[in-house]
């Protein structure tokens, strides 16, 4: 008996057709996503150089639910002494803490405002003291949302005054039990600026977000168009077997 050359080669096809499938849409999964992630840089560059809107005008909008994650916001306010939190982060010089601290707005509710980073061995605010705040301050700083925590980030240990992701209720629980008034639905990154060497040194916001998803796409593509050649090479060889006169079947 001799067995018919397409059942041979039925099912190596059929996987084969479904295995490129997943290749080919994993790697116009990976082109969208880059679109998305080129259109999400150049907003945040428009972004963070614009303009500064007002603090109250980030309010109304944020209320009415409008995206302004990365906008420049100008405040002006007081701080709150002795209330800070702690944020650890890692650097390539080490690892370090950024400081959150409220400030108490003169158009509108409390605002908690990340100063900027300081090194662990100056996690202690009394390690390093800062000259006398003046009555009224004003920066400008990048609107930030609050953070959800993700399966493989630590959870915050507000006891200790240590915070891993951006808790804005968990930070605002903390810092202001005993402050009456609303608080902002946002964090502010404070923007660099001319404080002392000792103080919390802002411009921490990370900008530059990594776009690897054309790398991505090529693998995929190419393993898409190896695995053609390899089917190719594979069915040419089979039908070739069976084309040999006296040649048993395989």
């Amino acid at each position: 008996m001799t067995a018919k050359p397409g059942p041979a080669l039925l099912w190596p096809t059929l996987l084969s057709v479904a295995a490129f499938a997943v290749l080919i849409g994993l790697g116009t999964w990976q082109m969208q996503r880059k679109s998305w992630k080129d259109g999400l840089i150049a907003q945040i560059a428009a972004r963070t150089t614009a303009p500064p809107i007002a603090f109250a005008e980030a309010i109304e909008r944020m209320r009415k639910a409008e995206s302004l994650e990365y906008t420049r916001v100008v405040v002006t306010g007081r701080w709150l002494p002795g209330r800070e939190q702690h944020y650890w982060t890692a650097t390539p010089a080490g690892p370090g803490w950024h400081i959150y601290a409220p400030l108490a707005t003169t158009d509108g509710p409390i605002v908690i405002v990340n100063r900027g980073f300081v090194p662990d061995a100056r996690r202690d605010p009394a390690l390093r003291p800062e000259p006398p705040a003046p009555a009224a301050v004003q920066l400008v700083g990048l609107l930030r949302k609050a953070e959800v925590r993700t399966t493989f980030t630590p959870d915050n240990v507000p006891a200790r005054n240590i915070w891993y992701w951006r808790d804005l209720d968990g930070m605002a629980r903390s810092m202001l039990a005993d402050a009456t008034g609303p608080v902002a639905p946002f964090f502010l990154d404070a923007e660099r600026g001319s404080a002392p060497p000792q103080a919390p040194q802002g411009g921490v916001t990370r900008l530059d977000l990594p776009n690897t998803h054309l790398q991505y796409a090529l693998t995929w593509y190419g393993l898409a168009a190896t695995l053609v050649g390899v089917y190719a090479a594979f069915a040419w060889g089979r039908l070739q077997q069976r084309g040999e006169p006296g040649r048993p079947p395989t």
